[in-house]
């Protein structure tokens, strides 16, 4: 499995030793005493996989697994549960929170890697996330899209994607460009997690290419978020000569040297407020549409679908 690393939890000495022992020739392995402790050390190191026990002090399984799947970054984690022998309602109540899986102690370590093995197998499939910003990928946009359409409610949705990236990433550099596609997932997710409800979702459609989708009469107050979130970090990405400078030096599709100014965030809203939404790809297509126009304007920018429509 290679450098796959693995969170374990339990506030036993002697459990995480055992863990440690059967883990550590396949993951890189992780331990914490507690649920709180846990979700820090999840935060930091983003596992592939979390053991953890049910009964611990300061904050127990079952709340660790709900505050985790509360966190977009972490919310499709897989984890296992390990519960007392007999211990019936407490199995039932961590896969209620959303463990994917329980093992009771004592347990096999051979059982124990087995289901590991099985559940990662499971989850590589199953899981439509992008690698790099862990947000949700095209198969759940698509999902989203259609849930809202056969919905009839009012909802936008914002199609989000940067400008001037390409000649940002020939210059700087693909590790540097990874760094602001990072950045501008988590601008998208503090935008929404400050501006949005609950049910607002947020995808990767790849590259440079973000969406979110959400009830109309919030998506542009998520968009002026988006974009004075992105203005407030823009200048931090580039190298104190270009800061000065205002602009950075690239070749164009024309493979000419030209001037480009700094990286800008162009969203589209399309809505079904003005006119009937009846299919995914008529919000794909007014989407590309309105992006097109936002990059036209200086800076960055958000421009909605005001057409009305039969």
């Amino acid at each position: 499995m290679g450098q796959l690393k693995i969170l374990t939890i339990d506030d036993d000495p002697d459990i995480l030793d055992v863990l440690e022992l059967t883990l550590s020739d396949h993951f890189v392995v992780f331990q914490g005493s507690n649920g709180e402790e846990g979700l820090k050390l999840a935060r930091a190191h983003a596992p592939d996989l979390i053991i953890t026990d049910y009964k611990m002090p300061v904050m127990d399984g079952r709340e660790f697994c709900k505050a985790l799947k509360k966190d977009v970054f972490l919310q499709h984690t897989p984890v296992i549960m390990l519960t007392g022998k007999g211990e019936v309602k407490d199995k039932v109540s961590g896969l209620e929170a959303g463990a994917d899986d329980y093992l009771v102690k004592p347990f096999e370590p051979n059982e124990l890697l087995a289901r590991i093995n099985m559940i990662l197998r499971r989850t590589k499939r199953s899981l439509d996330a992008n690698p790099l910003t862990r947000l949700l990928g095209n198969n759940s946009i698509m999902d989203e899209l259609q849930y809202r359409i056969q919905s009839g409610k009012p909802f936008a949705v914002g199609y989000a994607d940067l400008d001037k990236f390409k000649a940002y990433n020939d210059i700087y550099g693909f590790e540097k460009g990874d760094e602001v596609i990072k950045k501008t997932a988590h601008i998208l997710i503090q935008a929404v997690q400050k501006k949005g409800t609950p049910d607002t979702f947020v995808g990767h459609i790849g590259g440079d290419d973000f969406v979110y989708v959400c009830d109309d009469a919030i998506a542009d107050d998520i968009a002026q978020e988006i974009v004075d979130q992105f203005n407030a970090i823009v200048v931090s990405l580039y190298t104190e000569e270009d800061r000065r400078r205002g602009y950075i030096i690239a070749r164009n599709r024309q493979n000419e040297e030209a001037k480009f100014g700094f990286l800008s965030i162009s969203i589209g809203i399309v809505s079904n407020l003005n006119q009937p939404i009846r299919h995914v790809a008529q919000v794909a297509e007014i989407g590309a549409e309105l992006k097109r126009y936002a990059k036209g304007i200086e800076g960055s920018s958000f421009v909605r679908d005001k057409r009305k429509g039969s």
